[in-house]
């Protein structure tokens, strides 16, 4: 079944806010071998000018990928996640997330396209403060691979 255009422009309500752990941040970055101090030691984090340890570039994917069940599992969508693979990440920064930020992401659908019997959707996550404060905005294409599983 192809995906459903119309979900294409569609965006859903923010997410509950996720507290940003300092021991998540660290774990993270131990387990993508960044050893920057920064991401380990609030101290080296504060000679640096943050409030407290600052998170790897990539991980807000930790927040987002379960932020975009909302979309994934919306069933009108028509997405077979077991045909699915990852086509591409991007990252857009306004500012580092440090422990102890509470953020909260809102979902939107950007663009469904059908290419050789694949399905390719691009989803977009802004990632905000509780306050609104603009963080990162995450795209990520997922290919849905045509055929049956």
């Amino acid at each position: 079944m192809p995906l459903d255009q119309s979900f294409q422009g569609r965006s859903w309500p923010a997410t509950e806010p996720y507290l940003v752990g300092r021991e998540k941040i660290r774990e993270f970055a131990r387990a993508i071998g960044a050893a920057d101090p920064e991401y380990h030691d609030p101290e080296a984090a504060r000679a640096l000018g943050y409030a407290d340890v600052v998170a790897p570039p990539t991980f807000p994917v930790t927040i987002t990928m379960s932020a975009s069940r909302q979309i994934i599992e919306d069933p009108e969508l028509g997405l077979d996640y077991s045909r699915v693979v990852h086509g591409d990440q991007k990252f857009a920064y306004t500012r580092p997330v440090v422990a102890g930020d509470a953020l909260v992401c809102v979902n939107s659908v950007d663009e469904i396209t059908s290419r050789g019997g694949h399905d390719f959707i691009t989803t977009r996550t802004e990632v905000t403060t509780e306050s609104g404060e603009q963080v990162v905005t995450v795209w990520s294409k997922l290919v849905q691979r045509g055929g049956e599983a």
